[in-house]
């Protein structure tokens, strides 16, 4: 390892507030905090789903919208311009995000999962939640194109919300019945599953949408990304944390009562993080994208966002099914993965020459980088 390589790994690190820092610990905290609360609380279940939300228990419902509004909040939404000349960039997120993925993690549920189909089903549509979250901390520590992956965080949104319940649809009731394997009995009508995404993605993009414009017209950018920002930011973690609590104190003896399953839940998972982030990672070399945003392809395609993805499914199959459990087990694989990958990223950083390094030197992000210095 060079002394380069040490001081970049280093200044990771340190760009890390100490809840970023030890997330993976206070992950584990928290799943340890609702599994004692569930097991030594008697009654608390009766009282977390005391009150509901489209089906979803209030505190967590509280926690999703949370977790979920500091990032998008984050987007620049007046600025998709700036990346959009880009086609092979956004045809290669499209293609990665919105046909390989999906396909990707449907053949893996199958492959690793095929007697439990309610895990199955759980991790289908974790395939189905793309990134537009924590993806964005992870391609700013491994020195990624933060205005491309703006833009890609904001576009995937959109597709989000008329996307999901469609690809839902063919995914878990049209495409097993055409190849001959059992197809998945959903409860809850497409236009249910539509209205979880745009209750659980559309406030707090809207939200996001409406502080910035307003924020920014009020104060300024500077105010709003230096000040505002910063405040509200450590609430998605926070959010994240809560939501753990909850959904663990519900998940507490489906957890304990079978360790197997969620050690066979997090299989898949690991294969799917490597095939997305790796595959995402060759088609941006090979395509001459730079590193900034090679990187920035890479990890778009491999995050996902779990907190919709736990969201469905709850308001769909109830918050004590196998396919909540399956959403739950994701953020505490993909964490520690896509941790150790912003350490990869940074590594094969070295390999880029310079006519490479030289292609993603474009005005924008150009500008971007020297309005916000790593």
């Amino acid at each position: 390892m060079t002394a380069a390589t040490t001081t970049e790994e280093q200044a990771v690190v340190g760009r890390l507030s100490t809840l970023d820092r030890l997330l993976p610990v206070w992950i584990g905290v928290a799943m340890l905090v609702g599994l004692l609360l569930g097991r030594g609380v008697p009654g608390l279940g009766d009282v977390l789903e005391a009150v509901r939300v489209d089906g979803i228990s209030l505190p967590i419902a509280i926690g999703l919208l949370i977790m979920m509004y500091p990032v998008l909040a984050k987007v620049r939404y007046n600025r998709m311009g700036s990346v959009t000349g880009d086609k092979r960039l956004l045809a290669s997120s499209l293609l990665l995000n919105w046909v390989l993925g999906p396909a990707l993690m449907f053949a893996l549920a199958w492959i690793f999962l095929p007697d439990l189909p309610e895990y199955r089903t759980g991790l289908i549509i974790v395939g189905l939640a793309r990134c537009i979250a924590m993806v964005i901390i992870w391609n700013d520590l491994a020195c990624g194109d933060r205005e491309a992956a703006a833009v890609l965080v904001a576009i995937n949104s959109v597709f989000q919300v008329f996307a999901f319940a469609v690809l839902g649809w063919f995914y878990l009731a049209v495409l097993p019945g055409w190849i001959g394997l059992d197809q998945t009995t959903i409860d809850a009508s497409t236009f249910d599953i539509a209205r979880s995404v745009l209750i659980f993605l559309g406030i707090p993009l809207v939200a996001g949408f409406l502080s910035r414009r307003l924020g920014e017209q009020a104060k300024g950018r500077q105010w709003y990304e230096e000040r505002f920002l910063p405040r509200i930011g450590p609430f998605a973690l926070y959010g994240l944390l809560f939501t753990i609590v909850v959904l663990f104190a519900l998940q507490g003896n489906a957890i304990t009562s079978s360790p197997l399953d969620v050690v066979r839940i997090a299989l898949p998972l690991l294969v799917y993080f490597a095939v997305m982030w790796g595959g995402g990672y060759a088609l941006g070399a090979s395509l001459g994208l730079g590193y900034a945003r090679t990187t920035t392809l890479a990890f778009t395609a491999a995050g996902n966002n779990f907190e919709l993805a736990i969201a469905v499914a709850i308001a769909t199959f109830g918050v004590t099914s196998g396919q909540a459990l399956a959403g739950v087990v994701g953020p505490l694989i993909e964490v520690p993965v896509l941790v150790a990958l912003v350490y990869v990223s940074l590594a094969l950083r070295r390999r880029f020459t310079a006519r490479t390094t030289t292609t993603m030197s474009d005005p924008a992000v150009t500008a971007d980088q020297e309005q916000h210095p790593r």
